[in-house]
């Protein structure tokens, strides 16, 4: 499985990724410059304290990948696309889950493929190492991925792509084989600013910085209060998990999604239009029913009830004012 020389190559292992099922893979080459740069990006990010309560995001580890893993000398970055073409519910009455947590947990999903092309990868030769991530390691994965030329981190933080617009998972690999890189990403979003418009509680603080304390997003999934800030609670507009606004309204979404190949990824039949009042009074065991091999366990019984309560309350203070 190796060329003339003896060595794996880039193609052989694109090759391999696609054929495993992955919708796009790229690689990037460590370099210190590289490094350096991401790192004085997210020490500022952190510094205005944009990270909200996500301490984790402060990890040393996360500014210099090789304390992750000090042999690493190639990432390969993979996509998966998730994009299944259903409707938000437009009824008052109902919640609205983000499409990428419609079906089952991406991290099984993608997980399973990593360990896959891990173990292919390691039977090519004995010295190989690495080290698989699927959003749960401390590894800028929207930053390699730009630079492994799967696309640009746009205005709202996203990694957006031509092929399938930002609907995408991502993963990484980072291994001691020294790979031929791909041609970083350019940044396609021009003049466009209709996601900083869009946004209800006015998250990207500028161009390519997301402020996550006024994220709805990650108040519904991260924020573990017992009560969302008025300022979020009163703009959810129906989100009780997630929020898509900024990608919606992003013009390559609109002309690039696909249908994703993946059955796992389409949704589950409670999550496309999900009652608030179903959801204000949901129980522990109705909870574990109906999120299992989900995402969404990530949100506790207790904040899927603030969340719909909030959206009821909205709704509730909406009728009266009319």
């Amino acid at each position: 499985m190796s060329d003339d020389s003896g060595t794996l190559s880039s193609e052989q292992v694109k090759e391999k990724a696609l054929d495993l099922g992955f919708s796009q893979v790229g690689i990037a080459v460590v370099e210190g410059a590289i490094a350096q740069k991401a790192a004085q990006r997210l020490q500022n990010w952190l510094a205005q304290g944009y990270h909200a309560d996500m301490d984790w995001m402060a990890n040393p580890k996360r500014q210099e990948i090789r304390t992750a893993f000090p042999q690493v000398a190639s990432i390969i970055s993979l996509s998966l696309n998730y994009y299944a073409p259903y409707a938000q519910p437009q009824g008052l009455e109902y919640g609205k889950i983000s499409r990428y947590a419609w079906g089952r947990d991406y991290h099984r999903v993608m997980g399973k493929k990593l360990k896959a092309l891990s173990g292919w990868l390691q039977q090519q030769g004995q010295d190989i190492q690495l080290k698989a991530y699927v959003d749960t390691g401390p590894v800028q994965d929207k930053l390699w991925a730009e630079r492994a030329g799967l696309g640009w981190v746009g205005k709202n933080g996203n990694l957006i792509t031509r092929k399938f617009g930002s609907w995408v998972f991502l993963g990484e690999i980072l291994t001691n084989l020294p790979l031929e890189p791909d041609k970083p990403h350019t940044e396609h979003c021009g003049t466009c600013v209709r996601c900083i418009q869009a946004c209800p509680t006015g998250a990207i603080a500028e161009p390519f910085v997301v402020d996550a304390n006024r994220c709805i997003a990650y108040h519904t999934i991260e924020n573990r209060a017992t009560e969302l800030p008025e300022a979020i609670a009163q703009n959810l507009n129906g989100w009780v998990a997630g929020c898509d606004i900024c990608q919606e309204v992003c013009p390559w979404n609109q002309r690039f999604a696909k249908p994703t190949e993946i059955q796992d990824f389409h949704p589950y039949p409670e999550n496309l239009a999900p009652k608030l009042i179903d959801l204000a009074n949901l129980s522990e065991q109705e909870w574990d029913r109906r999120f299992r091999a989900s995402a969404l366990r990530r949100i506790k019984p207790e904040m899927w009830r603030r969340n719909a309560r909030a959206n009821l309350s909205r709704l509730k203070n909406t009728e009266k004012s009319i």
